[in-house]
């Protein structure tokens, strides 16, 4: 089977080398025959072209791995390539989560699939559970550490007392967190994966604009050692929740009990678990990023075509999110507190309050009645 690149950056050459090196005979049955690159300085290999034509309208390419991240080339270029009768594999959450239903059509129409495995926790074989899981069972919920850059930042400033400013500047050094962070600390990199988990394990479209989302950017030290003090510890946490006729799909920083599994997740490393009817809660923990990891399950996709498994296009319907159905006791520090006068339940200090239990729709509404650009809200796990 003949593999097309699209892009060979960090993943995309992680994507060439598992293909190229060739471990097992599955992956001895593919071929990397075309690769984009964005500039002429990047040729190293004769397989190499500047021109996306070259990779989209070969007829002797089967699948189209995109590796390009961003919105834009690689939204048109996979779309083409479906158009063009070619399977996709594709790493790219945000392209994917605000086109899934367009391309999901275009799929369909042209007899091929999309496949994302590398979308959501990296190297995780996340979405290939869910996959497995609602062959014999539904799916109630979902929730995880989708992050690992925010997962560092929380755990170093945790442990070490540190700013959120300085644990960010560590994990841009380190490489974990973009020149610009803000996919990441205002929870946005969370949110498409909560949107494309939602459509393995609901089978259904959402509007990605109606999933509610809280980052870290404005987390305090003081706030950590409340969690500290209190025997908690913050995560950032992607959530979905199946409802029959409706589904609650948030992100949010969460206050876990230090006995719970998620609070000892550790630096980069991502966790996500299912809770479903007969096999109950199943979690997976591993690197959620980096080269061979997200290229792994890039590689895993393509042979699942090769091997004809996940063959069925199904038809995707579309369900409301509606997060009044989910309900909780929240930790807000805000500039007004008298905007969250009517649900609080304590004050903690002049700034910072903790809510009775209401539901995470009003949190949003007041929320963003507040217009307190240095607010922060974290659920709290009773």
């Amino acid at each position: 089977m003949k593999v097309g690149l699209l892009g060979h950056g960090v993943v995309g050459s992680g994507v060439r080398k598992i293909i190229d090196d060739g471990l097992t005979w599955e992956v001895r049955e593919l071929e990397v025959t075309r690769i984009l690159v964005k500039d002429a300085s990047e040729i190293t290999d004769p397989r190499m072209t500047l021109h996306a034509d070259e990779v989209l309208n070969d007829p002797a390419i089967d699948v189209i791995a995109e590796c390009m991240g961003g919105l834009e080339p690689a939204h048109s270029y996979v779309k083409k390539a479906l158009e063009n009768g070619k399977y996709v594999v594709t790493s790219n959450k945000k392209m994917l989560a605000n086109y899934c239903n367009e391309l999901f059509d275009i799929a369909r129409k042209n007899n091929v699939t999309i496949h994302y495995e590398a979308s959501c926790g990296g190297g995780i074989p996340w979405m290939a559970s869910l996959d497995r899981t609602r062959r014999v069972d539904d799916i109630i919920s979902f929730r995880g550490i989708f992050n690992g850059t925010t997962n560092y930042i929380l755990e170093r400033m945790s442990r070490e007392g540190s700013s959120f400013a300085d644990k960010l500047k560590e994990a841009q050094e380190l490489g974990y967190a973009e020149r610009d962070p803000s996919d990441d600390i205002d929870g946005h990199d969370v949110r498409f994966k909560v949107n494309l988990s939602c459509v393995k394990a609901f089978d259904t479209l959402q509007n990605i604009d109606d999933i509610i989302t809280f980052g870290i950017r404005n987390i305090d030290k003081k706030d950590l050692q409340w969690c500290a003090d209190n025997g908690y510890a913050c995560k950032l946490l992607g959530n979905g929740e199946f409802h029959a006729d409706r589904i609650c799909a948030f992100v949010i920083p969460t206050f876990l009990k230090k006995e719970d599994v998620f609070a000892n997740i550790p630096l980069n490393f991502n966790a996500i678990e299912s809770n479903s009817l007969t096999l109950g809660r199943a979690m997976f923990f591993g690197q959620g990023a980096g080269s061979l990891p997200t290229a792994h399950a890039l590689v895993q996709n393509i042979v699942d075509i090769y091997k004809s498994q996940d063959p069925e296009i199904n038809d995707k319907f579309p369900v409301a999110i509606d997060n009044s159905r989910h309900e909780g006791v929240y930790y807000i520090r805000t500039l007004r507190p008298e905007v969250f006068a009517a649900c609080t339940d304590r004050m903690i200090s002049d700034d910072t309050l903790i809510t009775g239990r209401i539901s995470l729709l009003e949190i949003a509404r007041l929320a963003e009645k507040a217009a307190d650009d240095k607010l922060f809200i974290a659920e709290v796990t009773e």
